[in-house]
C-alpha cells in the first residue's frame, strides 16, 4: 500500500474554501484549458529565499499554474531575478519552459484564485497552514520577502508575529528570529503603473535579499 500524500506544505486538491472552489469550478467551466486548480510553489526546495505573494492571477497563474507566470506582475518578477542572479532566465512562459529558480522560491499567501483577485479573511486564515508548513522548511537564517500587505500579514500569522509590532512598510526587516522578513510594494501592475513601486525600487528590494543571504552564508 502506497503512503498517503504529505499535504502539509500544498494540498492539489484543496477545496476547504468553499467559495474559492466554487469560483474555480466556474473558470474551468470557462477556460477548459486553464490549469484553475490550486496553485503550487515554484523554485528550489531546500531554498533560503522564500518569495510571498497575494494569490494566482486569473490569466497568469491560474491559467499557467505556475505562480506570477502568465501576467505583468510576473514581468517585473522573474526579469529582476534574473538580473540578480536568482534564475536562469528573464522571462517566465508557461510551467514547462526551463526556467530553473537559484536559491529562491515563490509561493503565495493564497493558494487558489480569488474572484477579482481579493480573497476575504476567512480564505487567507484557511491557507495560512499551508505558509507555515512552507515557512518551516527554510533553513534557520533564511529570509521571507513579502509582496504586499496581505502577504505581510500571512508571514507574521504563520510564525505568530505581532502585527503591531512588526508593521509593513517598503524595505522594512522585522526580524522573525530564525528567519528575517523583507517587506515590498507588490509588483502589480497598479503599483508600478502609479509608480509607488518603480522598477530601480523593486530592483533595490532584490538586490538586497541576496545581500542579506549572501552575508548569513
Amino acid at each position: 500500500m502506497s503512503a498517503s500524500p504529505d499535504t502539509s506544505v500544498f494540498d492539489a486538491g484543496c477545496s476547504r474554501c468553499a467559495r474559492l472552489s466554487d469560483f474555480l469550478a466556474q473558470v474551468r467551466a470557462e477556460h477548459p484549458e486553464y490549469y484553475a486548480r490550486p496553485v503550487p510553489a515554484f523554485g528550489d526546495p531546500q531554498a533560503r529565499l522564500l518569495i510571498v505573494g497575494l494569490a494566482p492571477g486569473m490569466h497568469g497563474a491560474n491559467r499557467t499554474g505556475r505562480p506570477f507566470t502568465g501576467d505583468f506582475a510576473g514581468i517585473l518578477l522573474y526579469r529582476t531575478l534574473y538580473d540578480c542572479g536568482f534564475a536562469s532566465q528573464p522571462e517566465s512562459l508557461s510551467a514547462d519552459d526551463g526556467l530553473v529558480l537559484k536559491r529562491c522560491r515563490i509561493t503565495n499567501a493564497v493558494k487558489c484564485l480569488p474572484p477579482q483577485n481579493k480573497p476575504v479573511g476567512a480564505e487567507i486564515k484557511s491557507c495560512n497552514a499551508f505558509l507555515r508548513a512552507e515557512l518551516a522548511t527554510v533553513p534557520a537564517g533564511g529570509l521571507v520577502l513579502a509582496l504586499g500587505k496581505i502577504a505581510h500579514d500571512a508571514v507574521l500569522r504563520s510564525v505568530a508575529a505581532p502585527l503591531p509590532r512588526n508593521r509593513r512598510a517598503h524595505g522594512a526587516e522585522p526580524d522573525l528570529g530564525d528567519l528575517t522578513l523583507l517587506d515590498s510594494y507588490h509588483c502589480s501592475r497598479y503599483n508600478t503603473q502609479t509608480r509607488r513601486l518603480t522598477e530601480s525600487m523593486f530592483r533595490d528590494i532584490v538586490r538586497r535579499a541576496r545581500e542579506l543571504l549572501d552575508a548569513a552564508a
